[in-house]
């Protein structure tokens, strides 16, 4: 360290850029019903998002894709394969994530149960991650919320306080039709805020 650097207790020698790497973040659409609201929620995140000029890669990832068994539940022998493949790539795909955003609708005050089973299959692709949550149903999910911040936390995942929920009765015409109100885009912010800044913290420890 030179005089100068003595002098104002900083080296004088020019510090290195660091460069950070783009964050993956998936939007997980947790139900497989027919007539589900969850895919046209997931494309208003999934466009809301991208319009942030974060440093993020974002990416839809339906579950209606991943045809997983019942885990523990015995698969006859010609639907083996079929169902060890599905449970790898879903694996896979969840591994290759930094973070997660969950559209979580509400059944029967919890999450639909093809949810749970995916997150059953689950826990070393999700330790020291970060989830974000967005819901829909009479009360915007928020008790399927309740019920994920439960499961998350077993499987070590940090789930961020500001969570978006959507109102069958004010944000979808005839439960069916997402007409989502302007005041929603302050909490998408705040919860992808805290999500993005977790999972460059997480992101340092795994």
């Amino acid at each position: 360290m030179g005089f100068l650097g003595k002098l104002f207790g900083k080296s004088t020698k020019q510090k290195e850029t660091v460069v950070e790497e783009n964050l993956k973040i998936g939007i997980v659409i947790g139900s497989v019903r027919e007539g589900r609201n969850g895919e046209v929620v997931a494309k208003w995140v999934y466009d809301f998002a991208t319009k942030r000029n974060d440093r993020v890669e974002y990416e839809i990832v339906d579950l209606k894709e991943y045809p997983l068994a019942l885990l523990g539940a015995n698969v006859a022998d010609n639907e083996k394969h079929k169902a060890e493949m599905a449970a790898k790539d879903w694996s896979d795909k969840i591994a290759s994530f930094d973070g997660y955003i969950f559209i979580t609708p509400e059944y029967n005050h919890a999450i639909g149960g093809a949810l749970k089973n995916a997150l059953d299959y689950l826990n070393p692709e999700v330790n020291n991650k970060v989830a974000g949550l967005v819901g829909y149903g009479s009360l915007g999910g928020a008790r399927a919320h309740e019920n994920m911040r439960l499961i998350l936390g077993e499987l070590q995942v940090a789930d961020v306080r500001t969570a978006v929920t959507f109102s069958l009765m004010t944000d979808f015409e005839n439960m069916s039709t997402f007409t989502p109100a302007d005041y929603h885009a302050d909490n998408a912010n705040q919860m992808l805020d805290q999500v993005i800044a977790w999972a460059r913290a997480f992101k340092q420890i795994r």
